[in-house]
């Protein structure tokens, strides 16, 4: 491949530009997990929020968006590498995304594998979104991985939209996180549930909500720490060797609410990303664009 060849030729140079993407603030959680990892690189994160939520729209239409868009943002960003973080988008988008860029794509799997592997009654839960739960995608991870488990779904919505009022400063709605709980747990064996499997970037980011009202002690995996391992490998960076550098916060529609959740990040700068099919980056400063 042209870009595993370009990677080895360019391995002497120490920092990497990579791109983090999602329809939202959830990838923040897979930006943490890098960070966390001790990978030095540079971090751009492009949130698609014009569309959010990509669980209420077709296929089609995401096949069509995410690689134009992706491939524009590469194109101005010049990052070394891509990643999708967003298990809708990547169970939908992910190879018309390889086709159309010459860069590594990194996606999001449902930590479904892990769940069934350290799950001791045999009973784990997959909290996804509703298009994430009922794709065929899923259906083949869970006959592939844990075929001898018995796998509770839900799907919500409402996480969702509760992530991403946590990031913009406002309370946690109590419902929302009760619904799941009981959506879970409430179903057939539900009550023998040890391990959540966390199928939605946004989701790790409401953990401490989630373990706090889970009528029964769990392990709650997410494929954060997964990701990060996967950018070491294919960018050939050690962990532990330095630290993230957050550049660019951007976004298809004006969000001011959760950039509060990027500067604690420490990302430097923010953009905004113009209609499509240019989808050209403007970058702002404190007054305006520049």
């Amino acid at each position: 491949m042209a870009w595993l060849r370009r990677l080895r030729r360019e391995s002497a140079l120490a920092v990497k530009r990579i791109l983090i993407f999602d329809s939202g603030v959830g990838g923040l959680s897979v930006a943490d997990a890098i960070a966390a990892a001790g990978l030095a690189l540079t971090i751009d994160y492009a949130a698609d929020n014009d569309w959010l939520p990509y669980g209420d729209k077709s296929d089609a239409a995401l096949r069509a968006r995410v690689p134009a868009l992706l491939a524009a943002l590469a194109r101005q960003r010049q990052p070394d590498l891509i990643v999708i973080a967003c298990n809708t988008a990547s169970t939908i988008a992910l190879d018309d995304a390889r086709a159309a860029i010459d860069l590594p794509i990194v996606g999001v799997v449902p930590p479904i594998k892990p769940a069934a592997e350290i799950s001791r009654s045999g009973v784990i839960g997959l909290l996804a979104t509703p298009a994430t739960i009922s794709r065929a995608y899923t259906d083949d991870l869970i006959a592939n991985f844990a075929a001898d488990r018995h796998v509770v779904r839900f799907g919500s919505t409402a996480l969702v939209a509760a992530a991403e009022a946590k990031l913009a400063g406002a309370p946690v709605p109590r419902q929302a996180i009760a619904s799941a709980l009981a959506g879970l747990f409430g179903a057939p064996r539900g009550g023998e549930i040890d391990v959540v499997a966390l199928a939605c970037t946004h989701f790790p980011l409401l953990r401490e909500e989630l373990e706090a009202a889970s009528p029964r002690p769990c392990a709650w995996l997410d494929s954060g720490a997964a990701i990060a391992r996967r950018v070491g490998a294919l960018l050939d960076l050690p962990a532990n060797a330095g630290g993230a550098h957050r550049d660019a916060a951007l976004f298809t529609a004006p969000a001011l609410a959760p950039r509060a959740a990027f500067a604690r990040r420490g990302f430097a700068a923010v953009a905004a990303i113009g209609r499509a099919p240019e989808f050209s980056v403007v970058m702002e400063t404190a007054s305006g664009p520049v």
